[in-house]
Parts: C-alpha cells; structure tokens; sequence
C-alpha cells in the first residue's frame, strides 16, 4: 500500500518529536496532538495540529502514540475509545506494561478498529536520525498497512507475532540494559578505585568484545560526567519494574531494581540513565 494515509500522532517527547518530524519531513500528511500544546508549535507551519484527542483520531485514518507510561496510554486511549474508529489503524510505540497492551488491542478490536504495538529499540539520536529498531505485535496486514511509515522512523521493523509480542521484546531488551548500565557505571567506579582514568577505561571497554553500541553511547556522557537525558533514568526505573510484573524473578533483578530506585530517590530520576553512576559511586 502506498504512503498516503491521513496520519496522525499522538506525544511530542523526547522520542515522539523527532519521530514525528521524520513522518513530516518524508511528505506525509501529518497531524499532531499534545497535551502541553507548545511541543507542537514547530509543526503548524506544515502539519495540522489538533487540541483534542478526539479531533486528531477523527482526522486519521492511521494514529500513532508515543507516550509516558501506562497511564498516560490508558488517558489517551480512552478518549480514542470515544469516536467512531472502524477502519482504523492505532500503533502504539509507548513502553508499557503487556497487560495494558493486550486490554487496548481487545478494546479497539471490539469497535473493529487496527492494533499494533510497537515499541521501540534506540534513544533520542537513532529517533532523530530514523535508525530505531521496531519491535512490532500485531496481524501481517496491519504492519505492511503501517510499513511505509515505520520505514522513515527505524531501520528495521521486526515483526515477532500476535499483538503482546512487540512490547513483550522492548522489556525484555530494557531489562537487558538496564543490568548492562549499571555494570558500566560499576566498572568505571572499580578502575577508578584502582587507579585508572574514566577515559582509558572506557577506550579499553569500547575496544574490547565487551564493547557495545551501548557503551560507545554513553561513553561522551562519563568522560564529561554531564548526564542530559537522551533516556531518563526514572523511565528506566519505570521499565524495570514492568519487567518484574511481567516475570523477571531473576537473581539480577535483585541487583538493579534497589540500585535505580535508590538514584531515583537520590534526585537523579530526570538525568539520563548512565547518570545512575553518581548513585552507585
């Protein structure tokens, strides 16, 4: 199917911005909506913008959401459930719980409306670049509908089964990092305390096979010891504890969960996750 739907989008974060922009500057037409109204002022000039939910979803006939956390889903969701939305196609990109996702896929399916879900691989520069890795639950229809959209925000769609599955691998894969962070930030501690610089330290990590896109990225942000957020630590916290509700009762998870809590109680939530060094040290 060609790229010519009335898309619309739902959250201007630090994610949903650039992925949004993206969809604009590829020649879409594109609507946007977000509830604090001055994160859509530099798309009026090109794209619609909307002050409601509602009027967005009537005016598309394919919406994506890129949202907070389970509540902010579930508020927008509910207004969504509001219009008439046969025919509809909803992608949701939000990291949430999959319990969540599976409720919101029953409840559109019941108003014979699309799902997917699908969550993404990649913080703030893969989102402004369109290199993010999809990680996509739903019917084979509904992302081929979606894929040439999905093309201009991420260099990979993988679709990995029935609706549950895409947002089932995002927590999965966080959890992942969330241990891989704070190994970082332990390590360079550990060197510290034996006497190696940060910097050498981390060239050694990002030479070594223990080096990763991971360790490379977040390497700028410990050698100038300046954490700006391209991924909060609080949505961290937040990720690790949907992975807990989902099942993760592993002998790591023990480790991680006090650690990043401790951060977070420490002031360090709206600093980015490798920021989580500052706690441990």
């Amino acid at each position: 199917m060609s790229g010519n739907k009335r898309i619309g989008w739902i959250g201007l974060g630090n994610m949903g911005h650039p992925m949004a922009k993206n969809l604009e500057k590829a020649g879409f037409t594109l609507a946007v909506y977000n509830r604090s109204i001055e994160k859509t002022a530099d798309f009026a000039a090109t794209s619609r913008v909307y002050d409601t939910v509602a009027e967005l979803v009537q005016n598309s006939d394919i919406v994506f959401t890129m949202l907070t956390n389970d509540a902010a889903v579930t508020e927008v969701y509910a207004s969504v459930e509001q219009e008439h939305i046969a025919g509809k196609l909803f992608i949701d990109m939000s990291t949430v719980s999959q319990s969540l996702t599976l409720q919101l896929s029953k409840n559109l399916a019941a108003q014979k409306a699309a799902f997917i879900d699908a969550p993404v691989a990649g913080s703030t520069t893969p989102a402004r670049e369109g290199t993010l890795i999809i990680m996509a639950g739903g019917s084979a229809a509904d992302i081929a509908t979606a894929q040439p959209y999905l093309d201009k925000l991420g260099k990979q769609t993988k679709h990995l089964g029935e609706n549950g599955k895409g947002i089932a691998a995002k927590l999965s894969i966080n959890y992942f990092l969330s241990i891989l962070y704070q190994g970082l930030a332990e390590t360079v501690l550990l060197a510290e305390k034996l006497g190696i610089e940060r910097k050498d330290m981390l060239e050694v990590i990002n030479e070594s096979a223990s080096g990763s896109g991971a360790t490379k990225v977040k390497t700028p942000l410990l050698v100038a010891e300046q954490y700006a957020p391209a991924f909060a630590l609080d949505l961290m916290l937040k990720d690790i504890k949907l992975a807990r509700d989902a099942g993760a009762d592993y002998p790591l998870l023990q480790a991680v969960l006090p650690a990043y809590q401790k951060a977070h109680e420490a002031g360090l939530g709206q600093q980015d996750v490798i920021g989580i060094i500052q706690s441990l040290a």
